[in-house]
């Protein structure tokens, strides 16, 4: 068995007021930024992303990594669509040169943001993680 992780943060857990409706929003965006994710009745998983039904719900900033400028305008159509609020639309921050994200409010009330830092390499792709049969 495998799984690949990212390099910082091991999981962040969700806690939604309406389960569906926030598993709309999120199945939609995440398709955008081509992360693939495992819907189950009691909850979604992404990655290192877990939502399910609970109170309160959360109320946190979280980011998504976009690979392109493309992308980032794909999210923010496809989170309005499913649901979700605009909080800013794509566009150029001032946060660093070449920073482009938009963010959206999901049906929880967290704030979303699909970013771009610009042309960049990485060391790895992502961490993964085998455990011996």
């Amino acid at each position: 068995m495998q799984l690949h992780r990212g390099r910082m943060i091991d999981h962040i857990q969700l806690r939604a007021r309406d389960l569906g409706a926030t598993k709309r929003f999120y199945r939609a965006v995440l398709e955008v930024i081509g992360v693939d994710y495992d819907d189950q009745p009691d909850h979604l998983s992404a990655d290192e992303l877990w939502i399910d039904a609970g109170e309160p719900a959360t109320h946190i900033h979280l980011a998504f990594q976009a690979k392109d400028r493309a992308m980032v305008e794909r999210f923010h159509e496809a989170g309005l669509a499913a649901g979700g609020r605009d909080n800013g639309g794509p566009g150029e921050r001032d946060y660093h040169p070449g920073y482009y994200a938009a963010f959206l409010v999901d049906p929880d009330g967290n704030n979303i943001e699909a970013v771009f830092h610009g042309p960049h390499e990485r060391s790895a792709d992502s961490v993964v993680l085998t455990w011996d049969a």
